[in-house]
């Protein structure tokens, strides 16, 4: 679970303003960091299979908002991808 801190250092980052937890970028940008901690568990604790399943789940939801925001502004979707690292 990310810290208020770490939220709202990503909402700072990829939002508008503060309150904007809403938009496409952001959303990934929260999920990504929800990833790479469920990625660390998991790593650790290799048959808790239900945070497996959440993590499978956050990649699944994760990838349908990238193949959103690349149909729909793409100038914003290579932003994401370099800020966070992603490849595609």
């Amino acid at each position: 679970m990310l810290s208020k801190e770490t939220k709202a250092e990503i909402v700072a980052k990829f939002g508008k303003d503060e309150k904007d937890t809403g938009s496409t970028a952001v959303q990934i940008a929260l999920l990504t960091a929800e990833i790479k901690e469920l990625t660390v568990h998991m790593r650790e604790h290799k048959h808790d299979f239900h945070s497996q399943r959440g993590l499978y789940s956050k990649i699944g939801a994760r990838r349908k908002l990238l193949d959103y925001l690349a149909r729909t502004d793409r100038d914003q979707y290579l932003f994401v991808l370099e800020q966070l690292g992603l490849r595609r």
